[in-house]
């Protein structure tokens, strides 16, 4: 490509600061460095985790700052040391790194990296290349970088550890969720929770990642799976990919978690946390029953004060629970997951509820902010 080496000029949205829009722009996106991809970004969707830098309450924002962690994209360029990929490449950037060296790598009890620094502000991480530089330049200042991807840009520049590569007939359009909704809701329920045939789940949250739990429920066999959300225009899709009982908190008499236990006999075996918030992720805990209820959360909420657990809830036998990228080892895993979706052993599409051109990204931020969308994927 005519593009090697040089600087590409392209469009990409900036935050140029927190609680504003963001901004079309044109940017400067420098030629890759050593271990380092240039991606032609092609589909990217948005996820709540892009919105939590823009909170007004997010300690630790950075800015400007071009967001953006969910795509899939074309190699345009390598840098130099990068073996593993090549110009023309399909592939999906990947927030989570797998160097395959560190402690953690090395461990099959992880999905981190030793690349990861930043474990009490995760979303704050990889906000600079490993030279400690930016390849974004927009009116002649540096744009930081999000979570080591910053896909709301036409070409991107990425960690050759940062990446997954997919077969050549890949559907970059559906793909691009494996890059966080998918994985992480399914990948919670397959790796971290572990569900096993006949028990019985309910999931919080029916977005992206909350209907790819309840796909994760399905395919591991759960005998009953209680879908709960306050959108009740959310339950015949959840429905459709699994559910078997659906609830509203709003349309009950009693907190959710009440009505839960009397359901299930003392508890549902596992309890899977998609929103975020000490409120929801009380009502998930108490939902389990003792003696081996495991309650595994994924959603986080900025400016949220936490959850307090006594000493006796866990002696009770349940366990409380976390998971990141649904602790997909994200190279090694995601091409597998795509090669799933291909085969039709995975329902990525029952999650793309809207598609826009890239320019409609607010529109895209407000459908997330109202509830009314899954997953928006945005075109190029």
């Amino acid at each position: 490509m005519g593009t090697k080496g040089k600087i590409i000029i392209c469009k990409a949205a900036i935050a140029w600061e927190a609680n504003k829009p963001l901004s079309i722009e044109e940017v400067e996106v420098a030629p890759p460095k050593d271990h380092e991809v240039r991606i032609q970004i092609i589909a990217t969707a948005l996820c709540h985790s892009d919105a939590h830098i823009l909170h007004p309450q997010f300690e630790g924002g950075f800015f400007p700052v071009i967001l953006g962690h969910e795509a899939a994209g074309v190699v345009e360029s390598v840098g130099p040391g990068v073996t593993n990929f090549k110009p023309g490449d399909k592939v999906i950037p990947l927030y989570a790194p797998q160097c395959g060296k560190c402690k953690f790598c090395l461990s099959p009890r992880t999905n981190f990296c030793g690349k990861l620094k930043n474990f009490k502000n995760p979303v704050g991480d990889q906000k600079l290349m490993e030279d400690g530089t930016s390849r974004f330049t927009c009116k002649g200042k540096p744009i930081y970088h999000f979570m080591g991807t910053s896909t709301f840009s036409q070409y991107t520049v990425v960690s050759d550890v940062n990446l997954a590569k997919l077969e050549d007939d890949a559907n970059l359009e559906r793909v691009c969720l494996l890059g966080c909704a998918f994985s992480t809701g399914y990948g919670a329920v397959i790796n971290n929770a572990k569900v096993t045939p006949g028990s019985t789940c309910a999931i919080f949250g029916l977005g992206g990642v909350g209907l790819s739990a309840v796909m994760g429920c399905k395919a591991s066999g759960a005998s009953r799976i209680i879908a709960i959300d306050i959108n009740s225009e959310k339950f015949t899709k959840a429905k459709a990919l699994g559910a078997t009982d659906c609830l509203n908190p709003k349309d009950l008499d009693k907190p959710i978690q009440e009505v839960i236990v009397e359901m299930t006999n003392g508890g549902v075996d596992f309890a899977f946390e998609c929103v975020g918030g000490a409120k929801i992720m009380r009502a998930a805990l108490d939902s389990v029953t003792v003696g081996w209820g495991v309650c595994t959360i994924i959603g986080v909420n900025v400016g949220d004060n936490g959850l307090n657990v006594s000493a006796v809830e866990l002696l009770m036998g349940r366990t409380l629970t976390g998971t990141s990228f649904g602790g997909w080892k994200g190279t090694t895993s995601v091409p597998k997951l795509a090669a799933d979706y291909k085969n039709e052993k995975l329902d990525l599409d029952a999650l793309v509820s809207h598609t826009l051109p890239f320019d409609k990204v607010n529109e895209a931020f407000d459908l997330m902010y109202q509830g009314k969308s899954i997953r928006t994927v945005l075109l190029f």
